[in-house]
């Protein structure tokens, strides 16, 4: 009994680490299927699939008549998410509460209430992280994009129809940007909107140097053609520079996931040590306070592990 929360823990971590294994399976593999069977319908084989079932749709409706609602339903929209602000939150709320029995039967009904404020603000930091990653995935596109666009513009082609025939040919995320900027053209709104649009949902500064050049070159004209064969080079080299830069800065980021880690950690060690020890020492406000303190403090050293690697390519 004395290694119940040990073993408790390391059942718990397990299920977790399974639990992102298999959703990683699933959706790799669900992403093949919808693209096998978008090739198989293009050449009329296979009816296009009519996407997947919609839940909780009472909360979704009343969701976004909301003003948090609408700000879900935007960050999810920037993520590339196929999910809707109603399960969003179901999602949220389920992770919340079994985080809350799951750390409180480990280590103390304290920590309990603390992993749900957790989770709450990771739910947020999840659909950034998304962002991010979505936004990483589209700048390592932009040479291919780039460079797209430049043919279609030296054969003669405009730019509206050159973004549109881009969206055509390259593979998501950049394909899906690209299609929406290309159906906002279809019904009549300005290149200037759509583009800058482009670069609200995924902000950085190559998009936002690609998307000034193809203002410029519509209300200007001058050498497009130009400038874009001059920009691909320039981001092709970019990017090579920011694959360094990652690599290098692998230990660092790894030590910042590490430094939090070691609190939980050690957290364990006590309870398991000395059976009861988190309870006593979160039954007063002192305790309570001072643990508050430390849990501060393991997340300012990781912030500031992490703010002094950031490297701005």
């Amino acid at each position: 009994m004395d290694h119940l929360p040990l073993l408790t823990a390391g059942v718990t971590l397990l299920a977790g680490v399974l639990g992102v294994v298999g959703v990683h399976v699933y959706s790799s593999g669900r992403a093949q299927r919808q693209a096998l069977v978008q090739r198989m319908a293009q050449i009329g084989e296979l009816p296009a699939a009519a996407g997947r079932r919609r839940r909780f749709h009472a909360l979704d409706r009343r969701m976004r008549t909301t003003r948090l609602g609408r700000t879900v339903e935007r960050r999810i929209a920037a993520t590339g998410l196929d999910v809707t602000p109603g399960e969003y939150a179901v999602y949220v709320l389920g992770t919340v509460v079994a985080g809350y029995l799951v750390v409180g039967a480990v280590f103390a009904p304290f920590f309990g209430a603390v992993a749900a404020l957790l989770i709450l603000w990771g739910a947020r930091g999840f659909l950034e992280w998304q962002r991010f990653k979505r936004t990483e995935a589209f700048i390592s596109q932009l040479p291919e994009l780039t460079r797209v666009l430049a043919n279609a513009t030296q054969a003669g082609l405009a730019l509206r129809t050159a973004l549109a025939m881009a969206a055509e040919e390259l593979d998501d995320p950049a394909g899906h940007e690209l299609g929406i900027v290309a159906d906002q053209l279809a019904v009549g709104q300005s290149l200037d909107d759509a583009l800058g649009a482009l670069a609200e949902r995924l902000p950085s500064r190559e998009l936002i140097v690609l998307v000034t050049t193809l203002i410029l070159a519509n209300r200007a004209g001058g050498q497009v053609v130009t400038s874009l064969r001059n920009l691909t080079q320039s981001l092709e080299e970019r990017k090579e520079t920011r694959r360094e830069v990652t690599t290098m800065l692998s230990q660092i980021k790894v030590t910042a996931l590490a430094v939090p880690l070691l609190g939980l950690g050690f957290l364990l060690m006590i309870n398991s040590m000395t059976p009861g020890a988190l309870d006593r020492m979160t039954g007063s406000v002192v305790g309570q306070a001072a643990t508050l303190v430390a849990f501060g403090l393991y997340g300012l050293g990781a912030f500031l592990i992490r703010r002094v690697s950031r490297i701005q390519v």
